[in-house]
């Protein structure tokens, strides 16, 4: 096995000159830089990543903390940090917090000792202290943290608006907006843009809140539908709330979409494989996870970020729970 003391030997150096050159430590000479970059390829000498890790208190890790692995939301988000990621020479470590604080700070602490490179974090915590005092490069993917910690998210507040007039211009009379939990800025935004489009209307609606996940959506959508059946319209703030909506009226017998519309958030690609397919207000979430790895390195590497916020755009998808304009 090649070793350091070979390539100072190969190129005419002493071993804390190549360790400086490799660990990008001190001052190298452009000469002896040349000189061990030469040795280095034709010994094909691989530093160690732990090595190198302790002697810079670097490594080539990122954290990726996610709140809830089983919403599909947040896989797809994890591809694309993941494809960027590798793409730059970094590895990542998925973290689930079971939207848990106690988790994240665990998670934090744990891969600090590691000498993670920065985090990339989606979390339910507002202001959360662990993150301040990280004292790492961090970039907040969906929701923000704080105003010291750049942002991607996508315009929560005018999907909603779109999502929301979608139903209307369909015929809906009598919208029930499934909200969010209230704690997450992109639930209260989808929240805000639901008012804001239903008040310029002269329909009725109905707002319930309930967490993003499918059974629980199901059981708050299907007593709604039975308490209020002259409800013709749901706006989730979620696909996986949608498809549990979806699920409560088959589960009733209420018919989609000719008795019953129903739009969701996302853009998540299991809104296609559901029967009928999801009319969604789709986020492009591999943008948004390749963003937020791009300005996360962009820190790492001690470049300049040319912003603190980052907003992607947002879309109508139209599938089956919806009928046409036309209808």
């Amino acid at each position: 096995m090649t070793t350091i003391k070979d390539v100072a030997k190969k190129a005419g150096v002493s071993v804390a000159t190549v360790s400086r050159f490799l660990n990008d430590s001190g001052y190298v000479s452009a000469d002896a830089a040349k000189a061990v970059t030469a040795a280095v390829d034709e010994l094909k000498y691989e530093l160690n990543p732990v090595a190198r890790s302790l002697n810079t208190k670097k490594s080539n890790l990122i954290g990726l903390i996610l709140p809830d692995i089983t919403n599909p939301f947040f896989p797809e988000l994890a591809r694309a940090v993941e494809d960027v990621a590798l793409t730059y020479g970094y590895t990542v470590v998925l973290c689930n917090s079971d939207e848990n604080p106690e988790k994240e700070k665990n998670y934090i602490e744990t891969l600090k000792k590691k000498y993670i490179a920065g985090f990339i974090v989606t979390s339910n915590q507002l202001d959360a202290p662990h993150y301040a005092n990280a004292n790492v490069p961090i970039v907040a993917l969906d929701r923000a943290i704080n105003d010291k910690i750049p942002v991607v998210s996508s315009n929560n507040k005018e999907g909603a608006v779109i999502g929301t007039n979608a139903l209307l211009e369909r015929g809906c009379r009598n919208v029930l907006f499934l909200r969010g939990p209230e704690e997450l800025n992109p639930a209260n935004d989808r929240y805000d843009g639901f008012m804001e489009a239903i008040r310029q209307s002269d329909a009725d609606y109905q707002v319930v809140t309930c967490p993003f996940h499918f059974a629980d959506s199901q059981k708050v959508v299907e007593q709604a539908l039975q308490d209020n059946p002259s409800i013709d319209g749901i706006f989730a703030s979620s696909d996986v709330s949608a498809a549990g909506a979806l699920k409560a009226a088959g589960t009733i017998g209420r018919q989609v979409p000719d008795d019953l519309q129903i739009v969701g958030f996302d853009g998540v690609a299991m809104g296609e494989m559901l029967s009928p397919g999801l009319t969604t207000v789709a986020q492009d979430v591999y943008k948004m996870g390749a963003v937020a790895t791009r300005v996360l390195i962009k820190q790492i590497e001690n470049k300049k970020i040319e912003q603190s916020f980052y907003e992607v755009p947002v879309k109508l998808v139209i599938r089956g729970t919806t009928r046409s304009v036309a209808e």
